[in-house]
This record gives structure tokens, sequence and C-alpha cells, in this order.
């Protein structure tokens, strides 16, 4: 037993079964005195006929019996001239086979490894391998070691194979040495191990707190940390006392620190209307290149479609249609101008405005191309458009550098293919994203963008639609009127009264939205969970997983996400015997369960019943687990049209329970029914737009479930989600300079 209360086994490695490249999940089988035992568990570059001791504890599984479920282990080298021959065969050191790796062994025998490592210039005497190839093998050998070197050295900090092979790839077998000469390097771009384990890292080292390598890279994390909410810079004012307390010095000991970053140009100082703010240097890049690029585009725009008012008439009298006086200034912007900027509520028209700038467009001989942020916002425009619609991500190509980021294929060197590019759904789009979609448009190229400037702002970093308006520079096109035929959904009814700041009719009962009071937040979970499950299924015919929704304001709480979600599943799938489920870190999956994808996985494998593919799996997309492969530790999930592999440990990573999420994750979609909770939402998430955009989630009914002061302090909070960036300024100041 070892010390930490975990079993010790050792013994050889006598089958890899599985392995995933990826994230190192594997299963082998392992020769341990006279018996074979099955181990799981992460062991990165594991090879036949290596000699490990593991440390864990058993399992029984129903269909397999008894495994060994390893927390950690050490490695040895195969010590034994068959285990060696076993380890060369495998294919560990890249070159070596089956053929070769005999004629070294009965060359050295159990000298094999030292010499192949040592001293290669004696495996130019085995017939077949010449001097250069030998000591191409003595450096792949020292490869393999050294990356297996520095994930023990790592791993016991707790960084994982896939970032340590991202180390070993930015420094090379020297990585040990530059990480004790400066843990810190961690850190660094394209790297992105946390500061916690750099700094877990110096202070094994006896590093002062406030030596400048770590300041600075405590003055970077902050700023990374807060990409994460949405900022891409943050005031000089806010961030360095910040980072002062974080790092637990004096603040001007962050100044100096400062002030060695801006030398080095890793961090960009700007300022705007008499403050100072910082940005990382790449985000600082992307602003100012989207401020160049949306000022060329209108003031270098291709030319008006001729006879634009004219072609108007005619599809009016060819449709039957009469645009309104604000439709048809949008139809005619997106026909005369390099850029339009098209926002609205709903039932406001933006579609059949859309449709029409769309025809027209085409008619003019222009080649058109459609795209969203999301699978289903997509999806949705191609519906309600007839053409085809592509995510960006699909559209832009991605692709992989040299340390395995994603990067987009389609840039300035390979722009798409078109005249007009129209966005969907712009507010969820954030700066990365939008300087990318700039940098693949072709010159002189329209450009529409599409959104509701009252929704919440992307996940990511930046705030891209409501930096564009605020500009004031690009012609925008705010519909507002009201319809007729939407005016009979009290949903577009009270979307609409929320961001006026009036509170919705809560009295009626005759329509597609209803208020149902409950004051106790047990009852109103039980109410939740009722209404998910069985009543609204038997009501209205909906199916619990495929059409309705339940959004909550946050994850923490009775009525969020985290606790509802146990519920609903207990609910609509329950355990039943004979039904495949698994346990993954704490959570359960089961066939049947509604799952969501919680972060961008650019090289995740897809497919479709007709036989196309490719990669790419992002956050926000919802699925349902149809099979659990237990022999190949895989999860089965149908995302749209989509089948999705996900091996175990990528499943507990990437995979979230999907009855209940948040506003936030809800963005790009439209539910059939959605069910809103509004009871003691956090202080934080009580704001007017949070509730605007989780009722115009809503496409045939919406049910808020709680308490009408909840819902009118929501109303009353007109803040907007706070965001420092820099690109409004850019923009003005680009317009002001005449930079273009």
């Amino acid at each position: 037993m070892a010390e930490n209360g975990l079993l010790e086994l050792t013994g050889t490695v006598e089958h890899v079964v599985y392995h995933n490249d990826k994230n190192q999940y594997t299963v082998l089988e392992l020769a341990a005195g006279d018996e074979t035992v099955t181990v799981v568990g992460g062991f990165p570059f594991v090879s036949e006929g290596e000699e490990l001791t593991v440390f864990g504890t058993w399992t029984s599984h129903p269909s397999f019996g008894d495994q060994f479920k390893a927390e950690a282990f050490e490695r040895a080298r195969p010590a034994t001239t068959s285990a060696m021959l076993k380890y060369l065969s495998s294919g560990a050191v890249k070159g070596i086979g089956p053929a070769m790796a005999r004629r070294i062994i009965e060359a050295f025998g159990a000298h094999a490894l030292t010499v192949i490592e040592e001293d290669p210039d004696r495996l130019a005497q085995i017939k077949g391998i010449s001097l250069e190839k030998a000591r191409q093998l003595s450096e792949e050998l020292k490869r393999v070691y050294g990356i297996r070197e520095l994930m023990a050295f790592l791993g016991a900090y707790g960084v994982r194979p896939e970032e340590t092979v991202l180390v070993w790839k930015a420094f090379g077998p020297d990585s040990i040495a530059q990480i004790q000469r400066d843990p810190y390097i961690l850190c660094g771009e394209g790297l992105d191990v946390s500061f916690q384990i750099a700094d877990a890292i110096a202070e094994s080292m006896e590093t002062p707190a406030d030596d400048l390598n770590r300041v600075r890279a405590g003055i970077l994390y902050v700023l990374r940390h807060n990409l994460n909410n949405g900022h891409t810079c943050l005031p000089a004012d806010k961030l360095l006392p910040a980072a002062a307390r974080m790092l637990g010095v004096a603040p001007e000991v962050t100044a100096d620190g400062l002030y060695g970053l801006l030398e080095s140009l890793q961090v960009v100082s700007e300022e705007f209307t008499g403050r100072q703010f910082l940005f990382l240097r790449e985000q600082h890049a992307g602003e100012t290149y989207i401020a160049a690029r949306m000022q060329a585009l209108l003031h270098n725009a291709p030319k008006p479609v001729a006879g634009a008012a004219q072609a108007l008439e005619a599809l009016e009298a060819q449709w039957g249609i009469r645009y309104a006086d604000k439709q048809k200034e949008a139809i005619l912007a997106a026909l005369e101008q390099g850029v339009l900027i098209l926002t609205g509520g709903p039932g406001t028209g933006k579609t059949t405005t859309l449709n029409a700038i769309i025809r027209l467009l085409k008619r003019a001989g222009e080649q058109v191309l459609l795209a969203a942020p999301t699978g289903r916002a997509a999806k949705r425009m191609s519906e309600v458009t007839g053409e085809e619609a592509k995510t960006l991500h699909r559209l832009l190509q991605v692709d992989w550098d040299e340390l395995d980021q994603p990067v987009f294929t389609r840039n300035e060197r390979n722009p798409l293919d078109c005249d007009c590019l129209v966005v969907d759904e712009v507010s969820m789009v954030d700066a990365y994203v939008f300087e990318s979609l700039l940098r693949a448009l072709p010159l002189s190229c329209r450009l529409i963008l599409v959104g509701d400037s009252d929704q919440l702002p992307s996940v990511g970093a930046g705030n891209v639609l409501g930096d564009l308006i605020g500009a004031g520079l690009f012609p925008t096109v705010q519909l507002k009127e009201i319809f007729r035929q939407a005016m009979e959904s009290l949903i577009v009814l009270s979307a609409h009264r929320v961001v006026e700041g009036q509170m919705p009719d809560l009295r009626r009962r005759d329509s597609d939205f209803f208020f149902l009071p409950c004051g106790d937040p047990r009852q109103a979970q039980d109410l939740v969970v009722d209404l998910a499950s069985r009543r609204l299924p038997k009501s209205y015919g909906f199916s619990p997983v495929a059409d309705i929704q339940v959004l909550c304001p946050g994850r923490k709480g009775e009525m969020g996400t985290v606790e509802l979600n146990k519920r609903l599943r207990e609910a609509i799938n329950p355990p039943v015997q004979g039904k495949p489920e698994v346990k993954l870190g704490g959570e359960i999956f089961r066939v049947g369960d509604k799952v969501m994808q919680v972060r961008n996985d650019y090289d995740l494998a897809w497919s479709r019943e007709d036989g196309t593919g490719g990669e790419g799996i992002f956050n926000g997309d919802m699925g349902v687990v149809t099979h659990i492969d237990r022999p190949g530790a895989v999860l089965h999930v149908r995302i749209d049209d989509k089948l999705v592999l996900y091996d175990f440990e990528r499943a507990q990573n990437e995979l979230e329970p999907a009855y209940a999420v948040t506003v936030h994750k809800s963005q790009g979609n439209e539910f059939p029914a959605v069910i809103l909770p509004v009871l003691r939402t956090p202080a934080q998430l009580c704001y007017r737009n949070l509730l605007y955009t989780g009722i115009t989630r809503a496409r045939q009914l919406l049910i808020l479930v709680g308490e009408r002061d909840t819902l009118a302090a929501m109303i009353e909070n007109d803040r907007k989600t706070r965001r420092y960036t820099g690109l409004g300024k850019l923009l003005l100041r680009a317009e002001k300079d005449g930079l273009v």
C-alpha cells in the first residue's frame, strides 16, 4: 500500500488496448507477477514492453470485471532483453520496426537502449543502418525520453499531458532547464499553463514574491484571466492594484513589472479620455486591425447596385409586400453601401428585410455568403432565407499551427469567394473571430451585420456589435416597429416591454407567455421540473428533450443549472435497468441525456449519415447521448445531424448536462418552449438584457416561474454587461486621423 492510501502495482506493459493521443487516456494490459491486469488512466506515450509502477484503486466494471484505475504512475526503462524487444518492436522509437528491433537486440542485448542513446555510431555496424540513420534513431530516443522526463517533472505540479507536449514543442530538450531558470515561461503565449502552477514550481525553488519575472507573469495572468470575463483591456488603475493583491506585493512593485512588459511590447498602453488602458499585445493588434479594416470597408465600398430603388419596387410587386420605411432604408443601404448594421428585436421584420437584401443582391449578379456563430443559428438562418448558411468556423476553415493552436485558413492570402457576406447573430461574435472574419474578406466586399443590440454580448472577449454601433460611423438601421402578425405573440410584446423598462402583462392566460408566481425555492424547483417533464409534454405535445429548455440566470443555488439538471434528468431520463450509463468525474452520463459542449474543440471529429464529415464542435452546441461504448471508453453524441464520438476523458472535460443551461450559454439558439426561473436571482445576474435574452430564446411558449419583485428588479436594472474594450475608441481615432 502506498503512503497516500493508494494501492501499488508493478509490471510490464503487455498490450495497449486503447490510447487517445489528445488527452492520453489509455486502457492497457499490465503483466504484474503471475497475472495480467487491465489498467485504465492517463498514460502519455506508453508503449508495450515498458516497466510501470501504477498507483490507484480497484474498480469493478459490470461488463468487464475488475480493473485497476491508475491515479499516478512511475516508469522505468525496459530492463530485460525481452521487454526491450517488445518496446522497440512496438514503434515507440520512430524508425525502428520489429525486424530492426530484433537485429539491435541480437547485437547488443541488455545494453541496446544505452547504445542507441549514448553511442549511436555502433548501431551502424548493423546491416541496414547507416551512420546518419543511427544518429537519427539516437535523437528520436532522446526525444521520447525527454518528453517523458518533462511529463514526470510537470505532472507532479498538475500540468496535463497535452500541455506538456506544447511546452516540449516550444523549448525542446532544454525544457526543464529553462523552466527551472524561469517557471513563468509556462504562462506564455500559446502555452497558457496556469499561473498557479508556475507559481508552485517557483515556490518550490524559493523564488521571492517580488521577483520581477513573477510580477510580470502575474500582470499578464490578470489580463488573460479577464479575457474570460469579456474584457480586451483593463484600466491601469484597476489592473495594477488587482495584480498587487494577487501577488502579495506593494503596488509600486507591479508598476516596475509593467514597465518591463511595456518595454518588451508584451503589453500595449493606450490613453482614452485621459485614462490609461492596458492590452495584451495580441488583443491590441486585433482591435486595431478591426478598426482599420472596418474603415477601409466604409471608404472603399463596392459600386452601388444600379437601379436599386426600382429593383425594390419590382420585388414588392412580385412578392405582394409593402415594406415599412425603415425596412426600405435598410434594403437600399445594403445595396448602396459597403457596410450595413441591421438591428432590431423580435417581430420587427429583420428576416423579411434580410431576404429582400439577399434576393436583390443575387439578382444583381453578386455572390452572397451567409454565416452565423453557432450551428443552430446557421441552421435557422438557412431555414428562414432558403439559402445555405455556414457557421463562421466552417466558413473560415480551421487548421492548426506548429503549436497545435487553431488558425483559420481563410485569410488575406486565401480570401473568401464572395461579393457580399451576411453575418447573423453578431452580438455573439467576439473580437478574435470578427478579426479573423475581416481578414478573410475580399477587397471591396459588402458586409452586412445582423443582430440584436439589446441581447447579451459574446461569450468570448470583446463587444463587437455594441462598439460598432456606438462609434456612430457605419450605416445602421434599427427596426423598432412590431408588425401586426408578431403583435399576436405575447412573447414578442413582453420582450419589447422589457427593453423599454416596462413590466410585461403577467395576468394573461390565453397566449404564449405565462407567469407562474412562486416564492419558495423548493416549490419553484418542483414546479419547473413538473412543467418540463409532465405538464408541457401532456398539454402541448412538446418533447422534454428536443423542444423544452430550462434557462437559468446562473449555475448556483436551488434555481441554478447544477441543481436543476440533477432533478430534471431523474424526471425526464430516469435510470432504467438495461439503459447504459457511466459516471465520469462525478457526473453521470446516461443514454438519452441532453448534453452541451462547454468549450471550443476545433479537432473533435464528426460524421453524418451521408458519409460526409469534418472537425470542430463548439461552445454551446447541444445534443443527445445515443450510445455508450464501455470497451472503447467512448460516448456517442448526436448534435443536430452530426454524430460525435467522445472518449470518456474528453466527455468529462467538455460535456455538461443541458436540461437546464444558463441564459449566456443559450445565445444563438431558439427553442419551441422555454421555462425561465426568476427567483432570488443573484445581484450580479439581476439585469435587464439578461432577462431579455432569455425571453427572446422562446419561439412558441415562454413560462416565467418565480417572484414579481425579482422580475421587476431585473427590468429596473438597465446596466449593460460592462466590458472594457478599445474598439470603439480605436474606430473614432482611425476616422479622426484619416488612417484610410
